[in-house]
């Protein structure tokens, strides 16, 4: 606090303002950094939500329309359809939504506990929210962000149950399952299901980098604005100082210092009627008043 004091005017002013300054932008960080956190979750849970909506749409399209035009054919195939499974047509959709640049980091799985086709395999992450579902079957969604080897992502996941018996046609015991199912993903997987229990997750995870980064660039474009604002402002306000308050300030003193050496025949001049101004009329009435005691006195002495 004492070499504070000690400081010239113009070195407490500028180092008052540098600390304003560092407060505003720490300021305007943290508030910002809210803002953006908030704008970048409801962004990619819009997107997220469209994407499983979509899916959902495509799933009751396989089930309501294709299933039925190619049951005749079930029967009677060597191999499975797989285009009749729901599943299985939601994720070559969103395969081939993947294929577009833009979407390519984009992830869509229906992922099973014990599924018929591997690749559906829940991992140790889907296992755990799909365990969650089937502990708490009040539970109908999650969300919320996980970072892996690829990035950080925002996920959405619901659970599947079994809520029709014609389900079970294919996953209750490999004997009652259509030969040509067995037949193409063999009999000791996706089986023993049964109805309305949840036996997968639909997860759709949305990379969130991209537009981390782009809000990380946008605060700091309006940081670097705010800063640049303020260091102009302080170089203008510098100036102000300099011309108004210090420079005068500065005469006055020397002018103080002359007078108490008697040399009384100096006026300062100052128009402005602000506070320097007045100090600079009552200088100059006080070296008046001056020079009117030390006249009296050589008077008296005559």
């Amino acid at each position: 606090m004492l070499a504070f004091k000690n400081l010239k005017l113009g070195t407490k002013l500028n180092l008052i303002l540098i600390s304003i300054l560092i407060s505003a932008i720490a300021a305007c960080g943290i508030f910002l950094s809210r803002i953006l956190e908030t704008k970048i979750e409801q962004e990619v849970a819009d997107k997220a939500f469209l994407i499983i909506e979509t899916m959902n749409s495509v799933r009751n399209y396989t089930s309501s329309q294709v299933k039925p035009e190619l049951a005749s054919r079930l029967a009677s195939e060597e191999y499975f359809i797989p285009e009749t499974v729901p599943a299985y047509s939601a994720r070559e959709v969103f395969e081939g939504l993947r294929k577009q640049p833009e979407y390519q980091n984009f992830l869509y799985k229906e992922a099973t506990l014990n599924p018929t086709n591997p690749r559906d395999k829940a991992d140790q992450f889907e296992t755990e929210i799909t365990q969650r579902f089937r502990q708490n079957e009040q539970l109908k969604e999650k969300t919320g962000f996980r970072t892996d080897g690829n990035g950080k992502f925002y996920y959405i996941a619901r659970p599947l149950a079994i809520k029709k018996a014609s389900c079970l046609e294919c996953h209750d015991t490999p004997e009652r399952a259509p030969a040509n199912l067995v037949s193409t993903y063999g009999s000791e997987h996706g089986f023993g299901w049964k109805l309305n229990e949840i036996v997968a997750s639909q997860i759709v995870s949305v990379p969130a980098r991209n537009v981390y980064q782009a809000a990380r660039q946008l605060q700091l474009s309006v940081l670097s604005i705010v800063g640049m604002i303020f260091l102009i402002a302080i170089a203008l306000i510098n100036l102000f100082l300099k011309s108004a308050i210090i420079q005068p300030v500065k005469k006055m003193a020397l002018l103080s210092n002359k007078i108490s050496t008697g040399d009384l025949d100096l006026q300062f001049n100052h128009n402005s009627k602000d506070e320097i101004g007045s100090l600079a009329k009552s200088l100059n009435r006080m070296v008046e008043s001056l020079k009117m005691a030390l006249q009296m006195i050589e008077e008296e002495e005559d």
